[in-house]
């Protein structure tokens, strides 16, 4: 039964729910600066819903976040729209009754218990709130009238004040606010509450999923995708247009810068040993991800790098890719097991999209045995072989870069 506590599904159901009450963790203990966690979270509920069919509006009171449902709405969409925005840990769905003498608001608890659940054999405790003072009784009382109440309407139902299948909570306030179930929401912190990051998205698994994971900590995101014509088509530069919607729907929208790598793949491909192709383009791709970065204020790059899943990304290669940044680089599948990161990009819905054919400029040139122990000085020895006309091809890829802003339509 305590799936009617805590339940991750959106179920149907006839009742009428007027509110929602959103619950959030970490903001609470964040002091002087809680109301900038307050605000900013508040500005992307109203972001996430800005799509969905009805009229919300978003407010803080007495320390809470509530959406406030204004006529019709579509009551999935909102609760899925509401579970892709980071720093909310629960959603609990509210029936509203103007408040009242104590008998009328049993016939509210009543009615609610009626609706809400049709198997009455459960437990359940009632949890009331009594924000309004110039109500006549408190709040003490007020638990025991309307537990006697739901016990007498339904026999079969049981008190159970230390683990109840249903916890009742009965706010009043300005109106009585009546609710039960949390559905979870996906916690971290709102997104904009801790600067920007530049992510390299491929059209891989592991970038999409490096990149939720950094905005679920409250980071806001921008991209660059490094693109090959003819080498690479059209429909892989969609692909990762495609990932950056789907990012976006938990990140806010996302600016996504395009580079043209062609010329600078085969100048290194011309130019340098074909065993450290990957490791010197990579580096390339970093220090030209980090200018986008320093240009726009971003922070620090967001790689989907983990030990030893590639070549590129063994201890020595990481460090030898590193090396060429002064930013930080955040890689928050460090650890990851290749399947750990499949079943995150499944639950964002990236999988999917992520396995479709369409060749990177990361699989073109690859070497039959690409370097696995790189070192920072050979890496650097083999780029002087680049010196003639290096520096130009970076510039004309960086001033030429095309700029899609993703995930600003409703």
């Amino acid at each position: 039964m305590a799936a009617s506590r805590c339940s991750g599904e959106v179920k149907e159901s006839t009742m009428r729910f007027h509110s929602f009450l959103i619950k959030y963790g970490e903001i609470g203990i964040k002091g002087k600066n809680r109301y900038m966690f307050e605000d900013a979270l508040v500005r992307q509920i109203r972001f996430a819903l800005r799509g969905v069919d009805g009229t919300f509006l978003v407010h803080k009171c007495h320390g809470r976040v509530y959406v406030d449902c204004e006529g019709e709405y579509d009551y999935e969409e909102t609760v899925e729209s509401l579970k892709r925005v980071f720093g909310i840990v629960g959603i609990c769905p509210v029936v509203r009754v103007a408040v009242a003498e104590i008998g009328q608001l049993k016939r509210d608890v009543v009615s609610y218990m009626e609706q809400m659940y049709p198997d009455k054999d459960l437990t359940f405790k009632v949890e009331a709130r009594r924000a309004n003072k110039r109500y006549p009784m408190n709040s003490m009382e007020i638990n025991c009238e309307l537990g006697e109440a739901i016990l007498e309407a339904f026999p079969e139902t049981k008190v159970d004040v230390h683990d109840p299948d249903v916890k009742l909570n009965v706010e009043i306030r300005e109106e009585v606010y009546i609710y039960s179930e949390i559905i979870p929401g996906p916690g971290g912190m709102p997104v904009g509450t801790n600067g920007s990051a530049m992510l390299l998205l491929s059209g891989g698994i592991d970038s999409p999923v490096a990149g939720y994971m950094i905005a679920k900590r409250g980071v806001e995101l921008e991209a660059v995708y490094f693109h090959a014509p003819p080498y690479t088509s059209e429909r892989a530069k969609e692909k990762v247009v495609d990932l950056a919607r789907l990012v976006s729907k938990y990140a806010g929208p996302i600016k996504l810068h395009v580079v043209n790598f062609t010329d600078i793949q085969l100048y290194i491909y011309e130019k340098c040993p074909h065993e450290e192709l990957t490791i010197i383009m990579r580096r390339y791709m970093m220090r030209i991800a980090e200018q986008f970065a320093k240009k726009d204020g971003c922070l620090g790059l967001i790689t989907g790098e983990s030990i030893g899943q590639v070549a590129s990304q063994t201890m020595q290669s990481l460090a030898a890719t590193n090396a060429v940044c002064t930013l930080p680089v955040y890689r928050p599948l460090i650890g990851f097991d290749k399947r750990e990161i499949v079943e995150i990009s499944e639950k964002i819905d990236t999988y999917e999209v992520s396995i479709q054919p369409f060749e990177d400029c990361c699989t073109i040139f690859v070497a039959k045995h690409p370097v696995t122990k790189p070192s920072v000085e050979r890496m650097e020895k083999s780029e002087l072989n680049l010196t003639e006309k290096i520096d130009e091809l970076v510039k004309t890829a960086v001033d030429t870069a095309e700029v899609i802003m993703v995930g600003q339509d409703a």
